[in-house]
């Protein structure tokens, strides 16, 4: 059996398998942990026997017993040894309750992203946490997301772990009050969850269909929770209109770059639909950050070609986006439009300030849409020291390709 059978069962049970021990038990860190012992023991018995023919009941089943092992092994944890004990019963986490409901698949994922986004903890570490708990991503992915090494990701995911013990956090729902926070730092989770979907910061791939559909069906389910809540209908359509791409984003595994794709390849019902929504969104009122971006993708779905996007309309989005939400990511995403609207030096001005930013120094891509600048601007020598800074920094091999395919282009020796 591959471990691709063993990794996809695991994504699809992993967050009921940690709503239903977090529900009895209650510390996120150690039910993660117990949690992760399980998915371990499936990858080594499932590849002899096969997977059971209830996954779900067997990982709660062994992550139970996990958990319970642990407890019994710190002598100065006795008492609540007998208390973890009558709470995680296994008849009882193997009841149809415990291993089936509920029918939804994604009530619990949503659920337990509501719960680990919890107000003892700062914005990032709560979407940080819950990336990793209930999104199923690596410490290094979560990095990448943040812009940060990943053994700074590592100190806050177990920073935030301790404030939550440390809290004695009860990972119970929200109160009506507290719910516009917790849906923001969830939407948070969503987005970035579909962004390492759309584009993986690592690996031989440069789509992840399966996290980036996941993301659009929790949105989607938010959606459908809130339908008034204006960045979450945003959010939607922002995934809609920008995975739609995916299918001519590549051409045997390499990157193809957004003016080069073939449009016909893009899928037009998901365009349709999330345009559909920008369109009802759009004109309540306030505009955020979620509603822009998808405005941006709708321009850029617009155009029958590259040479027919509305660039200019496209910059006045992102000076809007700025404001909204102001970010070195914005910024760099600003330059690119400013470039293909006005001229490379327009774009090359933005950059510049970017570079004395630690984080964004860091970023391959600063270093790409420099050199693409360049190129344009005619500074052949200057566009190929970017594009190797860029394919030196970037973990993704499609991305890689392309750059060092742009770097022989320029310098055929």
């Amino acid at each position: 059996m591959s471990a691709r059978v063993v990794e996809d069962v695991w994504r699809r049970e992993s967050p009921h398998v940690l709503a239903a021990l977090l529900h009895r038990y209650g510390d996120l860190g150690d039910c993660e942990d117990a949690a992760q012992e399980a998915a371990e023991a499936a990858a080594r018995q499932w590849d002899h026997d096969g997977v059971p023919e209830n996954p779900r009941g067997w990982l709660i089943r062994v992550a139970s017993r996990r958990l319970i092992d642990r407890v019994r092994a710190d002598g100065a944890r006795t008492g609540r040894e007998n208390a973890l004990s009558a709470a995680l019963p296994v008849d009882a986490l193997l009841s149809p309750a415990a291993d089936q409901a509920p029918r939804d698949e994604g009530d619990d994922t949503l659920r337990l992203s509501l719960l680990c986004c919890h107000p003892s903890l700062s914005r990032s570490s709560q979407v940080a946490l819950t990336l990793h708990a209930v999104g199923g991503l690596s410490t290094a992915q979560i990095a990448a997301a943040y812009l940060v090494p990943e053994r700074t990701m590592t100190q806050r995911l177990t920073r935030a772990r301790s404030t939550l013990r440390t809290a004695g956090a009860v990972f119970g729902l929200p109160a009506p009050a507290d719910l516009p926070a917790r849906i923001a730092a969830v939407l948070d989770v969503c987005h970035l969850m579909f962004t390492e979907g759309h584009t993986r910061s690592t690996g031989d791939a440069l789509v992840d269909s399966p996290l980036a559909e996941e993301a659009i069906r929790l949105t989607r389910q938010l959606h459908a929770v809130v339908p008034d809540h204006d960045e979450v209908a945003g959010a939607l359509a922002l995934m809609l209109l920008t995975h739609a791409r995916a299918a001519a984003r590549t051409e045997n595994g390499d990157l193809v770059p957004l003016a080069e794709q073939d449009r016909s390849r893009w899928d037009h019902r998901r365009i349709a639909e999330g345009v559909r929504i920008l369109e009802r969104v759009l004109p309540r009122g306030h505009v955020g950050r979620f509603q822009l971006q998808a405005a941006i993708a709708a321009v850029h779905a617009e155009a029958g070609s590259g040479e027919e996007t509305d660039w200019r309309q496209i910059t006045l989005l992102y000076a809007m986006l700025a404001r909204v939400a102001p970010s070195p990511v914005v910024t760099l995403n600003q330059a690119v439009a400013l470039g293909m609207a006005f001229g490379p030096e327009h774009g090359l001005a933005l950059i510049g300030p970017l570079l004395d930013d630690p984080a964004m120094r860091r970023h391959h891509r600063t270093h790409a849409v420099r050199a693409h600048l360049l190129e344009m601007s005619g500074d052949l020598p200057g566009a190929l020291e970017s594009y190797r800074q860029a394919a030196g920094l970037t973990a993704s091999q499609p991305e890689q390709r392309y750059l060092n395919g742009r770097i022989r282009r320029l310098d055929p020796r």
